[in-house]
């Protein structure tokens, strides 16, 4: 019965991945095969366990207890992405991602590459990697006409982003799976991955900076739009530092992180509602013109997302509480000693599945505690790793359906850049860690 659920998992997951080829949301191969899993456990009275991390060993449980502790730590995971979300649509509301175009004044390709790549990192690390490339994606529609110069553009900005985010907490689902997960803490992730995942960037970005593609001035550039809203600088500004807020409230009070979230969502939903000068009422809206500005961002949040994170987490969860994943390790160890190869294969593996299922995966399969390197490389491996392919991170499948980049058009062009940017900052964090 065991293998059984092993065949669920691997057929549910094959359906992820073809998800473009099976025109089926991989939203619904996610929960279904969630769902069977754990009713083989349950109709086939399985023997469930937890993983005691000090202990190095497996200690049986039961199978409601086992269900109820993986539901808490996937439901933190979920209400804390559902608050990021909803904080980064209400300043989209006001419109306040316009203020980042008044940053750009050149048109010279070279000055342009580095800024958008500066900019992708340091967002992504605030509002998370997949939001960052959408809003520069849109502001590079209106610099650049001509397709290929864009396209390239937009290669870079997702290397930079995947990078960007793999050093903040909030910068991709991964990290924050880790850091709710105490896997991590904040101050560490910081302090460990700053340097090397700013190495991944600059790589990457300093070799493409001398390319033919980014030399000489852009073709044509669209004059931006000024009709911004009155309050779009002070909602950008009070959203970034709401998110920023987070991890300061989870080390001030140590509570979850998703209660820091709620926090510095009401504050940013109170003046959102002072600001659009509408009281805010509990019901049905009653026209887009006249609409809450929470109410609107809350319908626009990404749901398929999240239940397909809660499906892949819990997914991962039953054969976690089978014993597979920490017998895989053990194995896996075993036959290669050194983890920083398993590691680096790890990130490698994250461009062509999913890096959530793959972290998810980990934090099932090693024992270390708290702020081991192990955690702290898995992060970077896991971010910074999806970059080699377009379809190995959710910045890349975005910017993919977005700019219509051709899978080896991407391959060609920018794997071998995020390549060598990927492996620059994986040997930079091996040499930094013998100093924390």
């Amino acid at each position: 019965m065991a293998t059984l659920v092993l065949i669920v998992f691997v057929i549910g997951y094959l359906a992820i991945t073809l998800e473009h080829n099976l025109k089926i949301d991989k939203l619904i191969p996610a929960l279904a095969m969630m769902a069977i899993c754990w009713a083989i456990l349950a109709l086939g009275h399985l023997p469930v366990f937890e993983v005691n991390a000090e202990l190095k060993q497996l200690i049986p449980s039961h199978l409601e207890e086992i269900l109820l502790h993986h539901l808490g730590k996937t439901s933190e995971i979920l209400v804390f992405l559902m608050g990021a979300m909803t904080i980064v649509e209400i300043i989209d509301y006001f419109d306040g991602f316009a203020t980042i175009k008044s940053f750009i004044k050149t048109t010279s390709k070279k000055r342009l590459l580095w800024i958008f790549a500066f900019l992708a990192f340091v967002l992504s690390a605030i509002i998370d990697n997949l939001t960052a490339t959408i809003g520069l994606i849109s502001i590079l529609r209106k610099l650049i006409a001509e397709k290929e110069t864009k396209i390239w553009f937009t290669g870079l900005i997702v290397v930079s982003a995947n990078a960007g985010g793999a050093w903040s907490p909030i910068g991709d689902v991964t990290t924050t799976m880790l850091w709710i997960g105490n896997k991590v803490s904040a101050g560490n992730l910081v302090k460990l991955l700053f340097i090397p995942s700013l190495i991944c960037m600059l790589v990457p970005v300093f070799i493409a900076s001398y390319l033919p593609a980014f030399q000489g001035h852009i073709a044509q550039q669209e004059t931006f739009d000024q009709q911004k809203g009155k309050y779009s600088s002070r909602m950008l500004y009070l959203g970034l530092a709401a998110i920023v807020f987070v991890p300061v409230f989870k080390t001030t009070t140590h509570l979850p992180p998703y209660v820091g979230m709620m926090l510095s969502l009401a504050l940013v939903a109170i003046f959102a509602e002072i600001y659009s000068n509408r009281e805010f009422t509990i019901g049905a809206a009653t026209g887009d013109a006249h609409q809450s500005p929470v109410h609107k961002a809350l319908s626009k949040i990404e749901m398929p997302s999240i239940l397909f994170f809660l499906g892949i987490l819990l997914a991962v969860a039953a054969l976690e509480s089978l014993g597979m994943l920490f017998h895989f390790a053990e194995s896996l160890t075993a036959s290669i000693p050194d983890l920083d190869v398993v590691v680096m294969l790890l990130g490698i593996g994250s461009a062509v599945i999913d890096n959530v299922p793959l972290v998810a995966a980990s934090m099932g399969m090693f024992p270390q505690g708290l702020d081991d390197h192990l955690w702290h490389f898995i992060a970077f491996s896991a971010g910074t790793g999806g970059s080699m392919l377009i379809i190995g991170s959710a910045a890349g499948v975005v910017a993919m359906g977005m700019e219509k980049i051709d899978f080896f058009w991407y391959l060609k062009k920018i794997s071998w850049l995020a390549l060598l940017g990927f492996l620059a900052g994986s040997f930079a964090f091996m040499g930094l860690r013998m100093f924390f």
